[in-house]
């Protein structure tokens, strides 16, 4: 749980302490979300407005944005235009007859430290989308455990903290060590975290502990992604555990075809030569 609550405060955004809703990684390294960051320079005098800035990734879903962003004021055509025209608005120093550019300044909230953005400001900006698929999976993650009950509990059902791969079930822990007793084969079942969807157990490289992927053709054996890499295998014909499977399985399924159709056959040539070994004993 301390662990969980160390990670949560490094997906928090340091101006509106929420998680991270599009982040944009500054110049210094730190992170802030999109309609935070928008918010900081309209406070500090930067009337700024950047129709293109609007991510396209797949991960910008509406259900991801900020609320905020619905109830923001969308600036007017003919507002938009002036701005534009004559660079991001009015900044302190600034007069309003100005026509040359003038870089953006950005006081980041976590070095507290004022950043220069350039002249194109947030625009010069990228998407921290590494950051952006944590957070999502970090929540994923959170409202998934937060679902779990314990399997064998007595009412009220206490929250599973573990799961066993071997059986399929999740527990809390003092069920995990009532049905995983000392000295017996249960006791070797290793804890996994909770979950509503146990996957067997995927088969592991013994000389890496990884879990294979493909195929060597070639050695006959299978490989993990580190195994690829090696010379032993450069020259190799090497597939996807799944396209091996399928062509191993179309092979057995047919030779065992082959032999349940000939087994009539083989075991009238077997009763054939017992009968020959009887009569060449008499």
């Amino acid at each position: 749980q301390t662990s969980m609550k160390n990670m949560e405060r490094e997906l928090v955004c340091p101006v509106c302490k929420e998680m991270y809703k599009q982040p944009l990684a500054l110049p210094c390294t730190h992170n802030v979300c999109h309609v935070c960051a928008s918010e900081v320079l309209l406070q500090h005098g930067h009337l700024y407005c950047d129709p293109t800035s609007e991510p396209t990734s797949p991960a910008a879903t509406p259900s991801t944005r900020s609320p905020r962003l619905g109830r923001r004021a969308v600036p007017k055509p003919d507002r938009l235009d002036r701005l534009l025209k004559s660079g991001f608005g009015t900044y302190p120093g600034r007069k309003r007859g100005t026509v040359h550019p003038q870089t953006v300044s950005f006081p980041c909230p976590a070095c507290q430290r004022d950043v220069d953005l350039g002249e194109r400001g947030l625009g010069s900006l990228f998407r921290n989308l590494t950051l952006e698929r944590v957070v999502e999976r970090y929540r994923q993650t959170i409202n998934i455990s937060a679902a779990i009950m314990c399997q064998f509990c007595k009412p009220p059902q206490l929250e599973a903290t573990k799961g066993c791969t071997e059986c399929k079930s999740s527990f809390c822990n003092e069920c995990f060590k009532l049905y995983h007793p000392w000295g017996t084969q249960k006791a070797q079942h290793e804890p996994t975290p909770p979950t509503l969807t146990f996957r067997p157990k995927g088969l592991m490289c013994p000389e890496h502990k990884e879990e294979v992927t493909h195929y060597c053709k070639t050695c006959q054996r299978l490989v993990c992604q580190l195994c690829r890499v090696r010379r032993t295998h450069t020259s190799h014909k090497i597939t996807p555990v799944l396209s091996a499977y399928q062509a191993l399985r179309e092979k057995l399924t047919k030779s065992l075809a082959y032999i349940l159709s000939s087994q009539d056959t083989v075991q009238t040539q077997i009763a054939e030569l017992e009968e020959t070994v009887k009569h060449t004993e008499v």
